[in-house]
């Protein structure tokens, strides 16, 4: 790690991510390498090394990150000072989800490889993230549905974030996956991203 103060730390630590993050609007998790962030950034691929020590390190970060902003917005419908019927509840989640298309991508990788190629701090920084997003989830429903009981809260929760990770799958799809759908001939209809999270939600909470 770079010694150098927290503040610029922090800064190259960011600079990293938001190329990784640049680079993932148009190319795939296999096709990102050091070298190709590197070339993004203000400093040299040794330089990375740093801060990050493999790829998956930097997507981790960005993975939090992700998790960061949707906790922000769970925040915001926790924290607002009208009471939620059960299907405004759906509307308000599946709304703060259809922001986070980035987050649903990432979910839909493979998790393990990342997971298991990233040095234990980063891991417990990036558990922390994804644990406050569980908590709010988990107060928001206990604020609007306080007849449910701890076991029924825990019940959804153990059903829609498992959820959450075949949700990018089945709303973004390449003109390629389409074809081959259609000649295939299977019949499906592609949902939105808010219309999947909705349907799910809306009969966990109304079971």
């Amino acid at each position: 790690m770079f010694k150098g103060t927290p503040e610029i730390v922090a800064q190259r630590r960011e600079e990293i991510v938001n190329a990784c993050e640049q680079l993932y609007q148009t190319m795939s998790f296999r096709d990102i390498n050091l070298k190709e962030i590197g070339n993004v950034t203000s400093f040299s691929r040794p330089t990375i090394y740093n801060y990050f020590h493999t790829k998956e390190e930097i997507f981790l970060a960005l993975y939090e990150r992700e998790y960061d902003r949707w906790n922000a917005e769970l925040e915001n419908i926790l924290n607002s000072d009208q009471n939620l019927t059960r299907k405004q509840i759906a509307e308000k989640i599946a709304g703060s989800l259809e922001q986070r298309a980035q987050l649903l991508r990432l979910l839909s990788m493979n998790n393990f490889d990342m997971e298991a190629n990233s040095r234990e701090e980063l891991l417990v920084s990036f558990k922390g993230a994804y644990g406050r997003s569980l908590d709010l989830f988990r107060l928001i429903l206990e604020k609007h549905c306080p007849e449910m009981s701890a076991e029924e809260v825990q019940g959804i929760i153990h059903v829609f974030f498992p959820f959450m990770f075949g949700i990018y799958p089945y709303t973004e799809v390449t003109d390629k996956q389409r074809k081959a759908m259609e000649e295939a001939e299977v019949d499906f209809r592609y949902q939105t991203i808010y219309e999947i999270t909705y349907n799910c939600l809306i009969r966990l909470l109304n079971k």
